[in-house]
Formats: C-alpha cells, structure tokens, sequence
C-alpha cells in the first residue's frame, strides 16, 4: 500500500483527534452514569444532583457575577501566594544546592518543617495574622515553597560533576557556569517543582479560604454547604479540577518547549 500526502494528512487528523478526545473518555463516561443516576433518583438530590442541575447552576452564578467575583478573589491569592513561595524556595534552593555548609545549617529546618501538616498551622495563622489576606496568601505561599525548594535543591546536586568540573577547567565564570550549565541541567527538577507548587497552591487555598473571608471559591462552597446547596459545592469543586488542570497544562506546555531537547521516554 502505497501513503499518499492525502492519506497522511487524514491519518495525522485522525490522530490528532483521538489524542484530543481520549482523556475525555472517563470523565465523559462517569458524568452519563451519573445522569441516568440521578434521573431514575437513586440518590437524593440534595445528596447527590444531577450534571444538568450543576450546569444550570454554574450558568447562573456566572450570569449574576457571583462565580466570577470569586474566582477573581481567588485567582489573586493564590498567583501572589505562588509568586513569593516559588521564588524563596527557588532562591534557597539554589542557595543550599551551592553551599554544603548552607544544606547542614538550614535544610534539616527546613525538612523538619515541611512534615508539618499545614492544617495543624491554621490556630497560629489566625492568631498571629488574623484572618485577613497576609495569612490566607502567607499559607498559600508555604504550600508552594516546599516542592520548589526541594526539586532545584535536587536539580543542582543532580548536575554532572564531570561536566562541573570540565567548567572549571575552561575557567567559566560562576555566571557563565550557572546560565550554561547549572540551570540547564537542573530545569526538568525546577519545572516538575513548579507544577507541583501550583498543585499544592489551590488545595491550600481551599484551607486558607475557610479560615474566615467573604469570598472566594472555598468561601462559596463553605457558605453552600452551611445552606446545603450541594450543586453549589460541585460548582466550586468543578471550579477547582478545571483551575488546577489549567494551571498544570500551562506549565506541562512550557516544559515542553523548554525541554524539547530532551531524549526520554515517551511511552
């Protein structure tokens, strides 16, 4: 059989498509079972509502401006909240990564501190901060911390010490050595970190949101469940899912791009 440039264009199209629609299938699949749930009412509707019902809703809030005043109010705690965290914990993470003497004085803290459940820290956040936006972006800011400061921690001390040591020979300067060898090296470690972070920035600002404010899209469905507006709680929930896999697929295309000289794996 013999490919023409028609059949490969209509291949490619096919293939193109089946990548676009396959990780729809499941979610696809369970909101239809989960339809046919709800209108036979196997489940009560306050318990459980059906998809339309949370459509509807959704559509209703984003037509009285309520969803969008939340989500506004939420997108700027946590871009100012992953903004400081990410950054500290780029810079001492490079800091430690550099200096051995650095890594035995501020890293075992540093560990000791992540283990720390940081639901555990609400009490002190409220006492110290209150419940203003310095604690709520604070919070925010050390659940993005920690998988930054651990993955260029990591990137550096991955670097390959002969081709450190090669730098060295040809007298690079440290600049010189960081931008050509250090970052590049260590970027995969750096952009897994970051969307890690990311990750970790909306599940902290569901706990952040419902240490006392007035809006928010953990607000939302805290004042919903107190009224048990269960297709609000889904609301903000679905919110939440298609924030962070927005987020996520932003920064998975950037690594992309970065690392496209990459040789690995693919499946």
């Amino acid at each position: 059989m013999i490919l023409t440039s028609k059949n490969i264009v209509q291949t490619k199209k096919k293939w193109n498509l089946s990548v676009i629609l396959s990780p729809w299938l499941v979610p696809l699949a369970i909101v239809g079972i989960w339809q046919i749930i709800s209108s036979l009412k196997l489940v009560a509707q306050h318990i459980l509502p059906a998809p339309t019902q949370i459509i509807a809703t959704f559509w209703l809030l984003l037509s009285n401006g309520d969803l969008l005043n939340h989500l506004i109010v939420s997108g700027e705690r946590v871009l100012v909240g992953f903004l400081l965290g990410a950054s500290v914990g780029i810079v001492l993470g490079i800091v430690t990564g550099f200096s051995k003497l650095l890594q035995e004085i501020v890293d075992p803290s540093l560990q000791m501190l992540r283990t720390v459940p940081l639901l555990a820290l609400i009490p002190l956040f409220i006492l110290w901060f209150g419940v203003g936006e310095f604690g709520k972006v604070l919070m925010i800011a050390l659940g993005a911390f920690f998988p930054v400061y651990v993955n260029v921690f990591l990137g550096i001390r991955l670097v390959n010490i002969q081709l450190y040591e090669v730098t060295g020979l040809l007298q690079y300067s440290f600049k010189k050595r960081l931008t050509t060898l250090i970052i590049p090296s260590a970027m995969p470690n750096i952009l897994l970190g970051i969307r890690l972070a990311l990750g970790a920035s909306w599940l902290v600002l569901v706990v952040s949101e419902m240490m006392g404010t007035s809006a928010g899209i953990g607000y939302m469905i805290q004042d919903a469940r107190a009224y048990s507006q269960t297709d609000i709680v889904f609301v903000g929930l679905v919110m939440f899912a298609l924030l962070g896999k927005l987020s996520d697929s932003f920064v998975y295309t950037i690594e992309r791009r970065v690392l496209k000289w990459q040789d690995t794996f693919k499946g």
